[in-house]
């Protein structure tokens, strides 16, 4: 062996155990798994219900909207729609498979759902979190576990979620509520407040969050107050005494706050409040309310008021002129399909054209219905959704993981 030749073997081990070293040195290293982009699907469950608008352009112009199905309690059957506005389509169900690596569908009582920056968040309240998508594509993001979560509103970067903070189970001594601040960039817990008891709708005003407590589990014991929070001390300020067994806040055009009351399905009717900005009930509006929301200088309304007397319900609509503060009509629905109506259950109003949405959730257990009139109270169309149809978010931005035109 030459002496060039023993050099040039030399070289070549010391490069392979250098190469050597290198590789396993790679192969110990923990690398992120590499995720392949789901395709674009073609929607399992749709139907054309309009002609739908191909001219929707724009990224300030609503492209269509989702729609939560609440489900029976039990059931496990939670499911989100989604309708197209440019192809007048359709979709129910497109949680399932936008997202076929999940474990899990929805789970049990879907509460609310918004819309906040990019992401779409839908409270699921029995099986206690928050499922967070990507509001382009309705795929997984990420999840927030709060027992017994209730409704989610957003400000300045966070999200707050009113929580019941315990178990679902009527009983004299439920715990108080509270309500969860998440960071919506980390999506973790940054704080949380107690406030009164099994605390449900919320609404901001003047840098406070305010929550309507109705202590609904320590029946007939109900709570009456609805709960100031400072949001930059994010501790609660006040409670400010306005009627039993509160449920819903809405802010009208002026910054007042209406708040509904429940009441006791007996002797004490359902109610609407109105919260001045001195935060003192300013009007009692001896109007029943189950459901509310502001559209300009009106808010809508229905009631569905059971009564454990009469062993029925009372259905009623109203809106509310909310300059004078008085009732202005008692049916926005004026083509007569509100007789088609079995249980008024969601309510909303397309920011854009006024067209009014009802949904419809029958007798709990099948599929319910979601109507669409227009401005004057005419129907346009209907369609089967999921079991019990509640709330609605309107969305800017097109699912892009949907094969709909």
């Amino acid at each position: 062996m030459t002496q060039n030749t023993f050099k040039f073997l030399f070289l070549l081990l010391i490069v392979g155990t250098v190469l050597f070293a290198s590789c396993r040195g790679e192969e110990e290293q923990i690398l992120p798994p590499v995720i392949t982009p789901l395709e674009p699907v073609v929607p399992e469950n749709d139907s054309t219900v309009t002609e739908g608008d191909p001219n929707i352009v724009g990224n300030d112009r609503i492209k269509g909207f989702f729609l939560l199905n609440e489900a029976n309690m039990g059931s496990n059957k939670a499911s989100i729609d989604y309708f197209d506005r440019k192809t007048g389509k359709y979709c129910q169900n497109i949680y399932p498979y936008l997202n076929p690596n999940i474990a899990h569908e929805l789970g049990d009582v879907g509460n609310d759902i918004q819309i906040y920056g990019s992401k779409l968040y839908a409270v699921i309240n029995v099986s206690g979190y928050v499922e967070v998508m990507d509001v382009n594509t309705a795929r997984h993001v990420n999840s927030l576990t709060i027992p017994n979560c209730r409704y989610i509103t957003f400000d300045k970067g966070y999200a707050y979620v009113s929580s019941y903070n315990g178990p679902v189970k009527i009983e004299p001594d439920a715990p108080l509520g509270c309500v969860v601040k998440i960071d919506t960039t980390t999506m973790r817990e940054v704080g949380r407040v107690t406030v009164g008891y099994q605390p449900e709708e919320m609404v901001i005003r003047d840098n406070k969050l305010y929550v309507a407590n109705s202590g609904g589990y320590r029946v007939p014991n109900y709570d009456n107050t609805v709960s100031a929070i400072d949001l930059d001390r994010f501790e609660e300020i006040k409670k400010i005494t306005v009627g039993i067994n509160l449920h819903r806040l809405e802010l009208d055009s002026d910054g007042n706050i209406y708040a509904s009351s429940r009441g006791d399905y007996k002797t004490i009717s359902s109610n609407t409040y109105i919260i001045g900005k001195n935060d003192l009930v300013s009007k009692v509006m001896n109007l029943p309310c189950s459901e509310m929301t502001a559209m300009g200088d009106s808010i809508y309304m229905y009631s569905v008021e059971w009564s454990h007397i009469t062993q029925k319900n009372t259905i009623t609509y109203a809106i509310v002129n909310t300059k004078t503060q008085t009732v202005v009509s008692r049916n926005f629905i004026t083509d007569g399909t509100d007789k088609q109506i079995v249980v008024p259950y969601g309510l909303a109003i397309h920011p854009e054209t006024w067209d009014i949405y009802i949904t419809d959730a029958r007798d709990y257990v099948s599929p319910g219905v979601l109507y669409c009139f227009d401005r004057n109270g005419k129907r346009k169309w209907s369609v089967v959704t999921g079991d019990i149809p509640s709330s609605m978010a309107f969305t800017k931005k097109r699912l892009t993981s949907l094969v709909l035109d």
